[in-house]
């Protein structure tokens, strides 16, 4: 079993947790990810306890994990397991031990540490934990108590799996849960100690609004591109309502929500298949989107309607509907629509160089 630490402008913990995983026989490699040079201290003392690997700048922990996954895939092929953790200190030793015998009677699976967040937890851990663990219930439909532990264990079959995931940063272990959804590669928890070093949590290097963003980059897609076709919608409707009122044409509401809806879908259809989900597909995929589109107009007909008989104005309706029915048509286009297909992992391992910060991904 090796365990992978990636580090950035690390203290004293990490020396400590080093120490320990040393008098437990485990076999550490260290990605020093481009930390200042007044850190180079650290890394020389423990060079003679762990493999120590060099980023010139910081790439982020993303890359690091991927960095100390080719160097363990060509020069320790003898090991069957990757554990990852944390260098500041919120892994205990006891919990790695615990998430590396899961790995043992579940080898098939990813095992990750997961947090209870009992006692005192900075309050933008806890916050931003439930707001990530909703996100991802959202887009990938499994629950998960702690979507952003960083102690995780695998085996090594899955390597070029894990090199293949997409991010650099912190997004990496959300886009490696998601795969992994995606790929049929199911998950054990085991419970692990909430280990905060001080209240604020100072010594995490995330960056709550950055990280955000790309931790959330799926959902964030999605809604834009639901917020541009609900535009396009939008305006239509308004056109085809006002010209066809003038027209005193019969149920002129009903029929401008057909118009304005059939027009906005397959723009819609177009954007998310092109640039959210990515999905390259056949001519089922677009049966069942469109088969969607028939039953949310039907939805948003009768939501409509019934919106504006109770005295609600038209513009106002419209908007309301629209919220209403956003959610289900995620869902339903992410899980049946264009869901990727199971069970294709991919074991392409990607090309390297002989140094560190030259991988290639």
């Amino acid at each position: 079993m090796v365990v992978v630490i990636p580090a950035y402008e690390p203290n004293e913990e990490l020396e400590n947790l080093v120490s320990e995983l040393n008098c437990m026989n485990y076999r550490i490699v260290i990605v020093n990810d481009g930390s200042s040079p007044d850190k180079n201290v650290i890394f020389e003392r423990l060079k003679d306890k762990a493999t120590i690997l060099h980023h010139t700048v910081n790439y982020g922990k993303g890359r690091a994990i991927k960095t100390a996954l080719h160097y363990i895939s060509e020069h320790m092929p003898e090991e069957n397991g990757v554990i990852t953790v944390d260098a500041d200190g919120q892994h205990q030793s006891n919990d790695i031990v615990s998430v590396c015998q899961s790995l043992r009677y579940h080898n098939e699976k990813l095992i990750l540490g997961v947090r209870k967040f009992e006692g005192k937890v900075p309050l933008r851990s806890r916050f931003g934990n439930a707001v990530t663990r909703a996100v991802f219930s959202l887009t990938s439909g499994k629950k998960l108590r702690d979507t952003q532990t960083g102690l995780r264990a695998f085996r090594t079959e899955l390597i070029p799996f894990m090199l293949n995931i997409k991010g650099d940063r912190y997004e990496y272990e959300m886009n490696m849960l998601l795969n992994c959804a995606e790929c049929g590669v199911d998950w054990v928890e085991v419970p692990i100690r909430t280990v905060y070093l001080n209240d604020r949590n100072t010594y995490s290097h995330f960056h709550p609004f950055k990280d955000s963003l790309r931790i959330y980059q799926s959902i964030l897609k999605f809604s834009g591109s639901s917020f541009i076709s609900f535009v396009l919608d939008y305006i239509l409707f308004n056109i085809f309502s006002l010209f066809l009122g003038i027209l005193s044409f019969r149920n002129h509401i009903f029929f401008s929500n057909i118009l304005a809806r059939v027009i906005s879908c397959g723009f819609n259809y177009h954007l998310n298949k092109k640039y959210v989900f990515h999905s390259y597909g056949n001519h089922m995929k677009a049966l069942k989107y469109f088969t969607l589109v028939f039953g949310i107009l039907a939805a948003n007909t009768v939501l409509l309607q019934i919106l504006t008989t109770i005295g609600i104005p038209a513009f106002s309706a419209k908007i309301i509907t629209e919220i209403i029915l956003f959610i289900g048509s995620m869902l339903v286009q992410r899980f049946l629509i264009f869901m990727p297909e199971k069970n294709k992992i991919s074991y392409q391992r990607s090309e390297r160089t002989h140094h560190a910060d030259n991988y290639k991904y």
